[in-house]
């Protein structure tokens, strides 16, 4: 079985709410926080209460900061964030939304990513907001997401420019190749901080076949006439099938027969950093005799656009093709395990409820053969056998 989460934006969806909702849907606040006391940020709190929107209850987490947060640039924070000692797959999935963000506003502002400054999305309530949902995602522990189509409106807001447009050009730069729909109202129902976490945690989708389970609300900041401020989330378990999960993805292709192999590597490196499922390259022999490479990229279907254009940019590629494709995988998740040397990070995989095998995560065995100085099959031999003892299977 599969457990998931089904995001139902029919009020859209914001930092706040997206945290209100997991609390909501049982994670502790008080391990959010923790986890947050690692990033080097102060001046804030936050506040948990429940309340009701249209009578229906909820719960509201609300960033409350001291006055004069200062703006900060996309490196600031991609800085602070990899450096900081949070879960890897936390750290990852933070730095990838606020890329997301950071390619919105440069493509809004018409500035290279590195001279981007954030204001709203840069201060402290936005960072909370974010890295604080990665780590309740990571809490909740569900293997997939989707997210219903989002809220579109009119009117305008004020922003650290002078007056804009709703959505904000940012909110719809990040919403490109995502199904929408129009909500009569002049209300900011989708925030540039929320587009940016429903892009890259979750599949665009109706609800998919489930059993449901539990159910939360998430209350955002707005007392609407026509709705209820609220994100709502849905747990559910999904049959996988043949004890195997199923999914969809997007295969990006493309034929190169003049691209240095030094840029191939740097882009197959830039690809995964960017969210990418999986890159490879195949050997050719193209047109004219020539010794080429097929690019083979492998990325969620709301990613697809992006990495494209990515290829574009830094490769030779003057065009990509592009396939949906059904996928059949066995479960994963992460875990650590303790050596005589430290902490490693290992890959367990299921089929269906059954342990199947147990990987070594090379960056981590990497690093503690680095620190150590213990060859790195040594390390992978402990780490393994550590697991194996830990996980109950036999080597």
């Amino acid at each position: 079985m599969i457990r998931l989460l089904f995001l139902d934006a029919f009020s859209g969806i914001s930092g706040d709410m997206m945290l209100g909702l997991l609390v909501d849907l049982g994670v502790d606040l008080r391990d959010i926080e923790a986890q947050l006391a690692r990033l080097p940020l102060s001046g804030y709190r936050l506040e948990l209460r429940p309340e009701q929107r249209h009578g229906i209850g909820g719960t509201r987490v609300e960033v409350v900061c001291e006055p004069d947060q200062r703006p900060r640039t996309w490196r600031d924070i991609d800085g602070m964030l990899a450096d900081c000692p949070l879960a890897e797959s936390v750290r990852g999935m933070a730095r990838r939304i606020f890329r997301r963000l950071g390619e919105a506003e440069a493509q809004v502002h018409q500035v290279d990513l590195d001279a981007v400054h954030f204001h709203e999305v840069g201060s402290t309530d936005a960072i909370v907001d974010i890295v604080g949902s990665a780590i309740g995602l990571h809490l909740l522990g569900v293997q997939e997401i989707y997210c219903s189509p989002l809220p579109l409106f009119s009117g305008t807001a004020h922003g650290a420019h002078g007056a804009i447009p709703l959505p904000a050009p940012a909110t719809l730069e990040i919403l490109k190749g995502s199904p929408v729909h129009y909500a009569d109202t002049s209300y900011e129902l989708v925030t540039p901080t929320g587009a940016a976490i429903a892009s890259e945690i979750a599949q665009f989708s109706s609800p998919p076949e489930m059993t449901i389970g539990h159910i939360g609300y998430g209350v955002g900041g707005w007392d609407l006439d026509d709705r209820p401020n609220l994100l709502r989330g849905i747990i559910g378990l999904k049959n996988a099938g043949a004890d195997a999960e199923r999914d969809t993805v997007t295969v990006i292709e493309t034929h190169l027969d003049d691209s240095s192999p030094e840029w191939l590597g740097s882009l197959m490196d830039r690809l995964m950093q960017e969210g990418a499922l999986d890159t490879g390259l195949t050997p050719l022999q193209m047109k004219k005799n020539r010794p080429g490479s097929r690019l083979t990229v492998i990325v969620r279907p709301q990613d697809a656009e992006r990495m494209a254009q990515l290829i574009l940019c830094e490769s030779s590629a003057i065009g990509v093709r592009m396939h949906e494709s059904r996928r059949v995988k066995l479960r994963r998740e992460s875990a650590g395990v303790l050596t005589g040397y430290g902490e490693a990070a290992v890959k367990l995989v299921y089929h269906g409820e059954r342990l199947l095998r147990i990987t070594p995560e090379h960056a981590s065995c990497q690093k503690l053969a680095d620190v150590t100085g213990r060859p790195l099959p040594e390390i992978y031999r402990l780490v393994t056998t550590a697991a194996n003892r830990r996980f109950g299977l036999e080597e």
